[in-house]
C-alpha cells in the first residue's frame, strides 16, 4: 500500500509537465520545418564564410552530441519525457551534471546554435531564441520540482550553471 503523504505530492494528470513535452516536440519539429532565411546575407558571403560556418557548426554540434549523450548516460536510471522526476530519483551532480545542471537542454540548444551557425539562417535564429526562453523555463519548473525532493538541489542551482556551461 503507498504511503498518503507519497499520494499527496503526486501531481494531477496533466500537471507533471505533459504539455511542456508537447511544445518542446512543436519547437522541435517547427525548428527543422523551418526554412532557411536571411535577406541580408549575399551567396557570396555565405561562400566566403564557409570555413568559419563549418568548423563552428561542426564544433557546436560535436558539444551538442557530447552533452546529450553524457547526459542520457549519467542519468539513465531517472530518465523520463516529463520533466516531473521519477519517484525513484536521486539528485545526480557527477559527470556532466557538474558542469551543467541540464546538460538535455543544453544539447538541443548547441545543435540548434550549430545550425544557426553553420546555415547563417534568421528564422532558425529566432527559433533559438524562442527554444532557450522555453528551456529556460521548463528547467526552472523542474527544478521547483527538484528541490522540493532534493533540499539540497538549492546548493548545486549556485554551484553548476543552468544551460550554458560557465555562462548561464
Amino acid at each position: 500500500m503507498s504511503n498518503p503523504q507519497q499520494r499527496h505530492d503526486k501531481p494531477k494528470p496533466g500537471r507533471r509537465g505533459e504539455y511542456l513535452v508537447v511544445l518542446q516536440f512543436a519547437l522541435f519539429f517547427g525548428f527543422l520545418l523551418t526554412p532557411v532565411w536571411n535577406p541580408w546575407v549575399s551567396a557570396e558571403t555565405i561562400a566566403a564564410l564557409a570555413p568559419a560556418r563549418w568548423v563552428l557548426g561542426l564544433g557546436l554540434g560535436i558539444a551538442a552530441l557530447v552533452f546529450g549523450g553524457l547526459g542520457v548516460l549519467n542519468i539513465r536510471a531517472y530518465l523520463t519525457p516529463m520533466p516531473y522526476p521519477v519517484d525513484h530519483n536521486r539528485l545526480v551532480r557527477h559527470g556532466v551534471y557538474g558542469v551543467v545542471r541540464h546538460p538535455l537542454y543544453s544539447s538541443q540548444l548547441f545543435a540548434a546554435l550549430a545550425w544557426v551557425a553553420f546555415s547563417l539562417s534568421l528564422s532558425h535564429l529566432v527559433l533559438l531564441v524562442l527554444g532557450f526562453v522555453f528551456f529556460d523555463f521548463k528547467g526552472a519548473k523542474e527544478e521547483s520540482w527538484l528541490t522540493a525532493r532534493h533540499p539540497e538541489y538549492a546548493v548545486y542551482a549556485r554551484e553548476v550553471r543552468k544551460l550554458i556551461p560557465w555562462v548561464y
